[in-house]
């Protein structure tokens, strides 16, 4: 009877041995597929991340690339209006200086015509004296000037010797003569004055006899 007892105690435990052991191995199971719904789940939403960072990185290439053409596209306008005017006022930036010519063009014009019956030669002397100073005003007004050279030192940058005159007056390479009229235009030479200089007299020794 004893030995029954006991059999049946060992047989009891062995099933509740085998029950437990199913139950963990239905646990690690159930552990492990939660471990991998865990990770898949992990996998989308990272997948889902990654799309939405692609598609928003594509939505402001997009738009950086819209902005870059509109930028060219103005700078072109920009660039061929600045071209069309630079190009017009290179091409009339005679204009006000032609206005004054024409003034003096004008004068001159009507200066000719009653010089035929002018008797006074006064008159004329006076009418061409006006019509010389508007010309030097409309020439100065542009920034041209004639040089003053007479009684100055002679220098290449401004001056254009024609010839040499011995003088004692004036010290040697002083500009004694202005044979041709020079022309300052703003800060630049426009035309050199040809002029005569100064040359050092010769000084003879006396003989003493």
């Amino acid at each position: 009877m004893r030995k029954k007892e006991e059999k049946n105690h060992k047989r009891k435990e062995q099933e509740a041995n085998e029950r437990r052991k199913e139950k963990e191995t239905v646990q690690t199971e159930t552990g492990v597929d939660a471990e991998e719904k865990k990770k898949t789940s992990d996998k989308n939403d990272v997948n889902v991340s990654k799309d939405e960072i692609i598609s928003k990185l594509k939505e402001e290439n997009e738009a950086l690339k819209e902005t870059l053409l509109r930028k060219v596209a103005e700078f072109e306008n920009y660039k061929r209006r600045t071209e069309n005017e630079i190009s017009e006022m290179l091409k009339y930036a005679a204009q006000e200086f032609i206005l004054e010519m024409l003034n003096v063009y004008n004068d001159l014009r009507r200066s000719l015509e009653h010089i035929k019956d002018a008797k006074d030669i006064n008159a004329i002397k006076a009418g061409l004296e006006m019509v010389f100073d508007k010309f030097s005003k409309a020439l100065k007004n542009q920034g041209v000037e004639r040089m003053e050279v007479k009684g100055k030192e002679f220098d290449f940058n401004f001056h254009d010797a024609l010839m040499q005159r011995p003088s004692a007056e004036v010290p040697d390479g002083t500009v004694l003569e202005e044979i041709e009229p020079g022309y300052i235009y703003k800060d630049k030479v426009l035309k050199h004055a040809k002029v005569i200089v100064s040359q050092e007299v010769e000084q003879k020794e006396e003989t003493e006899n």
